[in-house]
């Protein structure tokens, strides 16, 4: 029989650990949480200090019987949770369910591989009540605001509505860039772009300047003005300046950065980069070496790593591409606002490489660990080293500039670049050798009209990076602040950015007419600053919450008092029910807008929201092309004739067929770039 009993949230979690700890120890799993504030009230006695009032959480009732049971048996228990508040808060909930007679031993590890966790069951702790304290005041600071002002928000605008601290500030933001790009005015630019060729080369130059003088071409008066000074098609190479640029590779993930570039790079939303990433930490079966976990803890604002893991990644870069690819070693510099608990987002061992490990992987789990591992070993690696030249050429006064640059030395880009929101930077725009005093000609001089362009939506990695950047939340909170807009239907995502619904719109204008210091970001990020200074042991986690809720009370009772009640019209729909003749109006349901008939509930005839392409269905030639949503919210393209026409695409057709085999054709797009292909055989051809 186990003397000692081991507890953690996970089943999978508790298969790992179980097997590095031999017969002596039990490993069982608390699923997450046993005890919670109360769903059904406030829970908080604003009058005795804020206690808060906790409860077995529904359906938990047979586990933590069964977890009694063990405790009772056990000699020794532990509580191995996770490392980070939440993790210290579950071991410190757990330790009151179980009963106060006995005594706890906290163990934490930031990786779970055999020796890691066999190191911390040497030196088992204690639960860090700071942590907890922490932990609880953020749970207690947002159940006051969630559960004060969303009864308002029913009241006065719509059932079932919310307003969370973080959230609020997070939909503020997807707002105010709204509002910047309906306030928007477009200004009319232009640029001059050169096609010049040196014997059979080519490459192309952009107006620079007018002589000495930087002049900006507004409109196409300025362009003819530039224009009329060229004399002739041959232009002097008046400089050609040479430099040796040195690219420094990114530094290894923390959990802002690990979701952001897994948004780019792998299409993952927050909550799916956290969920498979959470898998990879507690453990993946590798035939002959078990259940190990493969990176380690995720929830981390850090990029320290220790010195055994950077030893390894410098000895397998020495191995797999020579001692010159190896970088310097890390600074270790803690960023400002960083809690700096952990290590950064790392894989466990170097050794065990993407192609090695990808047999025991499912798909979204190889691809988020290659991202892992390509990131760290390129953050050990040496500095890619670029060749950059810029070429001045002149005619008459008229200056054009081309710059290139080729990659001389691929350092760290070998294996791992970092992704970008605004595309892809071309690496190796090799310009031809050309000597100062040489002259080139104009093949082609090419005036463009332009129009600036107001600042993009947020993508879910443009919103994260923001949120990190004014210190709103935490790196566990991202994830499921993101996710409860979209809920909330507060936000819908169009072409990967997040656009404000009505709704949204609506909640944000009441909670910022009363309570404007929900959604003022330096308030939150002051609060930020105060659960950091209870988990430092600086502040008490009730005069935190007092100092919070003084002021708030009164805002709660003014709003119930003054708020207008919002009546949200149904907005026609313009066309008639087919079953009772009644005009269709546009619903707001969860998963976004649809049709009902307006003499409900009569009438319960409801349609969905489509949306044709204007070309003809190319299966069955009667119904048209219409754009639809999967359950996944994922565009395709199907016949408004379903069922009788099956007709479906995930690629848009765009009305005409291919003059190789008389098939329909189809756009695809991948990043910017867009082609029109063939279904059927390899005819493919440029989009417009």
């Amino acid at each position: 029989m186990a003397d000692n009993l081991v507890i953690v949230e996970s089943p999978a979690k508790a298969k790992t650990i179980e097997k590095y700890l031999g017969k002596r120890y039990k490993v069982v799993a608390s699923m997450g949480h046993v005890r919670d504030l109360p769903r059904s009230q406030t829970g908080i006695d604003t009058e005795n200090n804020y206690e808060p009032k906790y409860i077995t959480i529904r359906g938990k009732g047979p586990l933590l019987k069964d977890l009694k049971k063990e405790a009772k048996k056990a000699k020794k228990i532990f509580l191995a949770s996770d490392p980070d508040r939440e993790g210290e808060a579950i071991a410190w909930h757990l330790s009151h369910a179980l009963g106060d007679d006995k005594e706890y031993y906290r163990v934490v590890f930031n990786e779970i591989t055999k020796d890691a966790v066999k190191e911390s069951f040497k030196h088992p702790g204690s639960i860090n009540q700071r942590l907890v304290d922490a932990q609880q005041a953020r749970r207690i600071l947002d159940r006051l605001v969630g559960y004060n002002i969303s009864p308002v928000l029913w009241k006065k605008v719509k059932k079932g509505l919310s307003a969370g601290r973080v959230q609020s500030v997070a939909l503020k933001m997807v707002i105010d860039r709204e509002n910047e790009i309906r306030e928007f005015k477009p200004e009319e630019y232009w640029t001059i772009t050169g096609l010049f060729k040196y014997g059979k080369n080519s490459f192309e130059g952009k107006f620079n300047r007018l002589a000495n003088e930087k002049i900006k071409l507004k409109t196409k008066e300025d362009v003819d003005h530039v224009l009329s000074q060229l004399e002739g098609d041959q232009f002097n190479v008046d400089s050609v300046e040479k430099k040796e640029k040195k690219r420094y590779p990114s530094k290894p993930f923390t959990t802002s950065s690990l979701q952001q570039e897994a948004a780019r790079k792998l299409n993952f939303k927050a909550r799916k980069t956290m969920m498979v990433a959470q898998q990879l930490y507690e453990g993946i079966d590798i035939k002959k070496a078990g259940t190990v976990g493969l990176i380690t803890y995720m929830r981390t604002d850090s990029t320290r790593i220790s010195p055994v893991a950077q030893q390894e990644a410098v000895d397998y870069i020495e191995g797999e591409y020579g001692n010159n690819f190896v970088g310097a070693k890390p600074s270790g510099k803690k960023a400002e606002g960083s809690q700096d608990a952990h290590e950064a987002v790392r894989p466990t061992s170097a050794n065990r490489t993407p192609a090695n490990m990808k047999q025991y992987l499912s798909r979204d789990q190889y691809r988020l660990y290659k991202l892992i591992w390509d990131r760290f070993i390129a953050s050990m690696m040496a500095p890619a080293i670029l060749d950059t030249v810029r070429m001045e050429l002149s005619n008459n006064g008229v200056i054009f500039r081309s710059n290139g640059q080729t990659i001389k030395f691929k350092g760290f880009m070998q294996i791992y670049i970092e992704g970008s929101d605004d595309g892809e930077e071309d690496l190796n725009n090799r310009l031809p050798e050309i000597a100062e005093g040489e002259t080139v000609k104009s093949d082609k001089i090419d005036p463009n009209q332009h129009f600036t362009q107001p600042p993009p939506r947020y993508t879910e990695a443009r919103l994260v990076k923001t949120l990190e950047e004014q210190g709103i939340g935490r790196p566990s909170t991202y994830a499921p602040t993101l996710d409860t807009i979209q809920k909330r239907n507060y936000v819908k995502i169009d072409q990967k950015r997040f656009i404000p619904t009505e709704l949204g719109e609506i909640v944000n204008q009441s909670v910022t007419q009363y309570f404007p210091d929900i959604i003022d970001v330096e308030f939150t990020r002051s609060m930020e600053k105060n659960l950091d200074d209870i988990a430092e042991g600086e502040a008490s986690w009730v005069a935190v919450i007092d100092d919070f809720y003084k002021d708030f009370e009164p805002q709660v009772e003014r709003a119930d008092e003054e708020m207008e009640k919002i009546e949200i019209k149904d907005e026609p729909a313009g066309e008639d029910c087919e079953k009772c003749g009644s005009p269709m109006v546009y619903k707001m349901g969860r998963y976004g807008k649809f049709m009902a008939c307006s003499n409900f509930p009569d009438c319960r005839n409801t349609k969905a929201i489509v949306k044709t392409i204007g070309v003809k269905c190319p299966k069955c030639s009667e119904g048209d092309v219409v754009e639809r949503k999967s359950k996944k919210n994922r565009i395709f393209y199907g016949c408004d004739r379903y069922p009788e026409c099956d007709f479906i695409s995930w690629d848009r057709p765009i009305g005409r067929n291919c003059p190789k085999c008389d098939h329909y054709l189809v756009e695809t797009k991948k990043g910017k770039t867009a082609k029109v292909k063939c279904t059927n055989c390899d005819y493919e051809e440029k989009a417009e």
